[in-house]
């Protein structure tokens, strides 16, 4: 539904989008991430056509935004940076106007506003001006355009930005069901919607993909991601962490803390995330009849991933580059 094909901009001499390439499929939800100044919005813009290409092209269900930009149009919504609208009219008469702006008239736009309204809860709100709402109301009503016409595709550039976590929760809940049916890209610097949303991640940093895979693959990269937490009661610390080591499936034991009559052990496995380590390693603890109060599974934090992929040294080389 969405094909983008060695998109480039440059502001003068400067790429600002260096040569991206990636395609959305109906059914899929793409996380669009990226440090600020990554090329984000400026992608999200050209993917619309809010800005020329300099070279690429972009294709939404095979009709390119520059050769049939109407038709293009036709076939997405989109929820653009900052949720743009117009202050001094009322909810009611903004979105009448975005529906008729869109061919939707008499019947057939009224029955596309209530959808839009329950959808996005915006009973309460008719009859308010636009510049006397909350900033969670007016991203809403700012959505709400977005679907009115009941698109294909969607283009969302920060779809939770000012809402309260109920409000945040509605909508991730909103975009992952539409989701099922549509192709959807949603920019967004806020991990943990990736996984709340997201089929399907893309990393941009510099204008250049550095990462195209799945929320599980993000996570398989952390650095402490697989690895077994466990709270030891009355142990040698260092008696355990020997122990332990000797076993086949572990790679190494740190000592994370010392506390009374406590310990805290980070076990390593030695081929990757294997899927009965925590069983193996309970196991051990059973045998050496040790006693424990925590037994975890580390998962690895997104915020460590996204970091080693968008971070570069003094060199100018990303951390963890080969």
């Amino acid at each position: 539904m969405i094909e983008a094909t060695n998109v480039k901009k440059y502001f003068g001499d400067k790429p600002a989008v260096a040569g991206i390439s990636f395609s959305v499929g109906k059914g899929e939800v793409l996380g669009f991430l990226g440090p600020n100044g990554a090329g984000k919005s400026t992608t999200m813009r050209m993917i619309t056509g809010y800005l020329p290409l300099s070279e690429g092209s972009v294709k939404i269900d095979g009709c390119d935004i520059e050769e049939k930009p109407v038709d293009a149009k036709r076939l997405f919504g989109y929820l653009p940076e900052n949720a743009p609208s117009y202050q001094d009219m009322t909810v009611a008469g903004f979105l009448k106007f975005s529906a008729a702006v869109r061919g939707l008239r008499g019947e057939a736009g009224e029955t596309a506003i209530a959808r839009a309204v329950k959808l996005c809860h915006l009973e309460k709100v008719m009859n308010q001006t636009i510049d006397t709402l909350s900033k969670g109301y007016h991203h809403r009503v700012c959505f709400a355009q977005a679907i009115l016409h009941d698109p294909p595709v969607l283009i969302l550039d920060e779809p939770t930005d000012g809402l309260d976590p109920n409000q945040k929760h509605e909508m991730r809940e909103l975009i992952r069901e539409m989701g099922k049916s549509k192709a959807i890209i949603v920019s967004t610097h806020i991990l943990e919607e990736v996984e709340a949303i997201c089929t399907r991640v893309i990393i941009i940093d510099r204008g250049e993909i550095v990462f195209n895979g799945t929320p599980r693959e993000l996570r398989a990269r952390a650095p402490h991601g697989g690895r077994l937490l466990v709270t030891l009661l009355g142990v040698d610390g260092d008696g355990a962490r020997a122990a332990l080591e000797k076993l086949s499936s572990v790679r190494r034991v740190e000592i994370l803390g010392r506390e009374s009559d406590r310990i805290t052990l980070a076990v390593h496995p030695s081929n990757g995330r294997e899927e009965n380590f925590a069983l193996e390693i309970k196991k051990a603890l059973d045998e050496h009849s040790w006693q424990f109060c925590e037994l975890h599974t580390d998962p690895g934090r997104l915020d460590e991933v996204f970091r080693s992929l968008t971070t570069s040294d003094s060199t100018g080389r990303k951390e963890g580059a080969a």
